[in-house]
C-alpha cells in the first residue's frame, strides 16, 4: 500500500503513547464516575460482599468516610442502595424519612455538601419482603400502575432528604414521567432524573443482588426488564424516557445465562 494513502497516513498519529493521548476522541476522568454505595440498616461494622471483594454495606461513619474519600479523588457522584432492617410488601422503608436512604443521603449531603453529586437509586427491590422491584398482585405479577404510585412518593421523599438526582431503576412503564410530575409538584423543579433506559434482565445481576439483598423470592424480572437480545427495543425505551422528562439516561451491559447441560439438569 502506497504511503501516501490516508489509512496509512492516519497510522502516523498511533505511534507513541503521547501521540495517543494527543489525539484521542474520547477521554475517561474521575469526573465522570459515579460511586455506587451499599448502606445497611443496623450493622455495627462494614460487612464484606462475598461477590465483590473489596466492595462492602456501610454503616452510617463508614459511608461518611467513602463519600469524603470520592470527593478527593476527584470522582463525580455517588449513587445510594439503602438496605433496611424490615422489609414488607409496599417497600414501606423507601420513603420513610427516617429510612436508612433518606437518613444516608442525608449524612453524605452533610459530609461533603455540593462536593459531589448524591445520586438517589430509585426502586423497591431492597425494600420489599418478596425481592421484585414494585407491588405484587395476589397473582405474583408485579402491578406496573400501583407501582408507580410508590415511585413518586420515594422520589420526593429522596428530593427531601437532600438528593441532587434521582435514578429511577425499576423499569416500569412510564416511571420517569410520573417521578417528573411529582418533584414539579413537590418543589423540586430543578432536582434532575437520570434513567436506567436499557435495562436488561441479565445474568451480571448476581453480585449487586447479594450486596443489595434485593433477588427476587420466586420468579424473575424478565417481564419488566428487557431482553438482552433486543436493540431497537432498548433505543426505544431511551427515546420515551427522554420524551417523559428524563435528563440522563443509562445503559447497563448484559448477558444471558446459558445454563450448561448439567447445570440444566441439576435440582
Amino acid at each position: 500500500m502506497s504511503a501516501g494513502f490516508p489509512e496509512v497516513r492516519a497510522r502516523r498519529l498511533r505511534g507513541t503513547k503521547a501521540l495517543r493521548a494527543m489525539v484521542a476522541e474520547t477521554a475517561l476522568r474521575p469526573a465522570e464516575l459515579v460511586l455506587p454505595v451499599f448502606i445497611k440498616e443496623g450493622i455495627a461494622d462494614p460487612q464484606q460482599i462475598s461477590s465483590m471483594p473489596g466492595v462492602v454495606q456501610h454503616t452510617r461513619e463508614s459511608l461518611r468516610k467513602a463519600a469524603a474519600d470520592a470527593v478527593q479523588a476527584g470522582v463525580g457522584g455517588i449513587i445510594v442502595f439503602g438496605v433496611p432492617a424490615d422489609k414488607d410488601g409496599l417497600g414501606s422503608a423507601a420513603d420513610d424519612p427516617e429510612g436508612i436512604s433518606q437518613v444516608a443521603i442525608s449524612d453524605i449531603r452533610s459530609e461533603v455538601g455540593d462536593d459531589l453529586v448524591v445520586m438517589a437509586d430509585l426502586c423497591l427491590c431492597e425494600y420489599t419482603d418478596h425481592g421484585h422491584c414494585g407491588i405484587v398482585t395476589d397473582a405474583g405479577e408485579v402491578d406496573n400502575d400501583a407501582t408507580l404510585d410508590r415511585y413518586a412518593s420515594i422520589a420526593v421523599a429522596q428530593s427531601q432528604a437532600g438528593a441532587h438526582m434521582i435514578a429511577p431503576s425499576g423499569m416500569m412503564d412510564g416511571q420517569v414521567g410520573v417521578i417528573r410530575k411529582a418533584l414539579d409538584r413537590a418543589g423540586f423543579t430543578n432536582t434532575p432524573i437520570c434513567a436506567y433506559s436499557a435495562k436488561y434482565a441479565s445474568a451480571f445481576y448476581g453480585p449487586f443482588r447479594e450486596a443489595a439483598e434485593g433477588a427476587p423470592k420466586f420468579g424473575d424480572r424478565a417481564t419488566h426488564q428487557q431482553d438482552p437480545a433486543n436493540v431497537v427495543e432498548a433505543v426505544k425505551e431511551v427515546e420515551l424516557d427522554l420524551a417523559e422528562g428524563a435528563d440522563m439516561v443509562m445503559v447497563k451491559c448484559a448477558s444471558r445465562w446459558l445454563p450448561t447441560r448439567s447445570a440444566a439438569s441439576s435440582p
